[in-house]
């Protein structure tokens, strides 16, 4: 299926994909690699614009989203939020002359790999089946898959020796991804109605424990060594979530909050089996659902006005049931909001969490924040 974009928003895109942190040299070259590199994979929370390039119903390249995205000067890029993404913040601090480049992006050639991919896919999530409602989407199996073809370019680039060096020693493996397989998969009468009448939560988290193990392996044997893990956040209490369940303005929805702690208490077993069977290898595990739940506990104490009303969108109590477009409301202030629209955090949630991530005690990130990890 062919898909038209107005020029001037295909030169933004590649702009946006390419430009550099203000103040910040955009240098390719032998001297940006003691710099490190940021692979990203996961879901729609760190989607660059991935989607962009494939035939999906899961899309943010349409306005007002980016708005705040200063590097593509408010044109929308495919991030599923106001600006800037975890992974975006995360890289720009820790010291990255650019953002990880959309591996779909045309201009994802060269020594650009060398400073960071994102592999990241809204919809996308650990098993295969997951996000069938929107058509298309790179699930974290394709993910891999991706990154083996990078790891090739990296070789070419670097040679074998000083590419395996980089990868162990230089690069941050990111991996954000397990909400979409509650919310767009077991959660989902439509598509599940008969596995989740034949599979019971536990078999389905098994499932999901299962694959990510493949998957992390998969990348440990393509050199990967520093890993950092997102567990599932509370998506009970995400502006969908609490307006099709009509609930009052603090409460969440019980079910997908129980199935992601299910999660998350599997995950932090699957990560200490792999620090003990993957030598060199380093896992650091982020507490997103803590993070996140003290933000939305306590988000007036962060300067936000609201928890649990999307910033863009429409209909019902919390303007959760569609999706931020152009036709969508949008609050004046959207430093004011925790929530972008009914599924994702603003940027103005996204840099706290992100600055617990980089600096953040044991709470929210272990053994090591991610400044630890980069300098190990």
């Amino acid at each position: 299926m062919a898909w038209i974009r107005p020029r001037s928003l295909i030169l933004a895109l590649l702009l946006a994909n390419a430009i550099c942190f203000p103040g910040k040299a955009d240098d390719t070259g032998d001297d940006s690699l003691g710099l490190g590199a940021s692979y990203i994979f996961g879901d729609s929370l760190v989607d660059a614009g991935n989607n962009n390039y494939l035939p999906t119903l899961s899309r943010a390249n349409i306005r007002p989203n980016g708005i705040d995205f200063a590097a593509s000067g408010g044109i929308p890029t495919g991030r599923y939020t106001n600006g800037r993404t975890i992974g975006d913040i995360v890289g720009e601090e820790l010291g990255q002359p650019h953002y990880a480049v959309p591996f779909l992006a045309p201009n994802t050639t060269g020594r650009a790999v060398l400073t960071g991919v994102n592999y990241a896919s809204g919809g996308g999530g650990i098993l295969n089946a997951t996000g069938r409602i929107f058509v298309n989407r790179l699930s974290m199996d394709i993910q891999v898959d991706y990154f083996n073809i990078t790891r090739q370019q990296i070789d070419q680039l670097l040679g074998s020796s000083k590419a395996k060096e980089y990868l162990m020693k230089k690069s941050i493996f990111s991996i954000t991804i397990g909400a979409n397989d509650f919310l767009n998969n077991y959660m989902l009468p439509v598509l599940s109605m008969g596995a989740r009448i034949s599979e019971t939560p536990d078999a389905f988290i098994d499932d999901m424990i299962s694959h990510l193990r493949d998957q992390l392996t998969r990348l440990y044997k393509l050199d990967a060594r520093k890993f950092i893990l997102a567990n599932v956040g509370p998506i009970g209490c995400i502006p969908y979530q609490k307006t099709i369940n009509q609930l009052s303005p603090d409460e969440c929805v019980d079910l997908p909050n129980k199935l992601a702690k299910q999660y998350n208490g599997r995950l932090t077993d699957l990560l200490a089996e792999l620090t003990d069977n993957l030598p060199g290898a380093t896992f650091v595990h982020a507490n997103v659902y803590d993070m996140v739940m003290e933000v939305i506990t306590n988000y007036d104490k962060y300067g936000f006005e609201t928890a649990n009303r999307a910033c863009c969108g429409n209909g019902g109590q919390f303007a959760g049931i569609v999706p931020c477009g152009p036709t969508s409301s949008m609050c004046s202030d959207r430093s004011k909001h925790v929530f972008w629209d009914p599924y994702h955090p603003s940027e103005a949630a996204n840099v706290i969490l992100a600055k617990q991530l980089i600096d953040g005690d044991s709470r929210y990130i272990s053994p090591m924040n991610l400044r630890k990890l980069r300098d190990l």
